[in-house]
């Protein structure tokens, strides 16, 4: 069995993104999802309570801000405090049950880990949706990937409905995020994508201004 998930995605949970639940489940299955990952900004309390309120297959997770860049950690049903250094983050990520990721780790303007990205991850976000300078980024990533000999992920980290799935994760296992989290620390997994729109990015600029108003 195969799952089709965008494993990098924000709700109204994070104060940047405009997603509702509702949105979400809608553009998951339109973009033909089978399962989504939410990873709103340090906080696990919304992907909790969204797997809770959907039948849809939520990934439990969080986007942690670690002190010299952001990890997502997967398969979590508790907290993971901001602030520590990479290495920290994941070694209590892994207490906690889950899998760290290293997203978007040569991305601009985004708090990406850089030279900071090592070994202890289970994975590299090799792909990244909304990544400025999309194809650099891919193939740095890409490349610390395989210097690691890490599995390879793709999320869209998308903050508006339309842009879920852009970049999804085929991970070979049954539907249960269990069966989903040791399938990607194997390398069962592959990372498929292409940049965001910039339509849809400036139309989320106009919504989130909008909303702010």
């Amino acid at each position: 069995m195969q799952v089709k998930a965008d494993l990098h995605v924000h709700t109204i949970y994070s104060h940047d993104s405009l997603i509702t639940p509702k949105d979400l489940v809608f553009y998951a299955k339109k973009r033909g999802l089978t399962a989504v990952a939410v990873t709103d900004h340090d906080t696990i309390e919304s992907t909790l309570k969204i797997a809770k309120e959907t039948a849809f297959l939520i990934i439990p997770g969080i986007e942690v801000s670690s002190c010299n860049g952001h990890i997502i950690g997967l398969n979590l049903q508790e907290a993971i405090p901001k602030g520590l250094s990479p290495d920290e983050t994941v070694d209590k990520i892994h207490d906690a049950g889950g899998i760290a990721i290293a997203c978007h780790p040569f991305a601009f303007f985004k708090g990406s880990l850089g030279k900071h990205t090592n070994a202890k991850f289970d994975a590299i976000e090799t792909i990244n949706a909304s990544a400025f300078f999309f194809k650099r980024c891919t193939k740095k990533a890409q490349e610390i990937a395989d210097r690691f000999g890490l599995s390879r992920v793709a999320g869209t980290d998308a903050h508006y409905g339309p842009a879920v799935g852009y970049a999804y994760t085929l991970i070979d296992a049954e539907s249960q995020v269990d069966a989903i989290s040791k399938a990607i620390t194997k390398g069962l997994c592959q990372p498929f994508g292409k940049p965001i729109p910039a339509t849809l990015k400036l139309e989320k600029q106009i919504q989130f201004l909008k909303n702010k108003l």
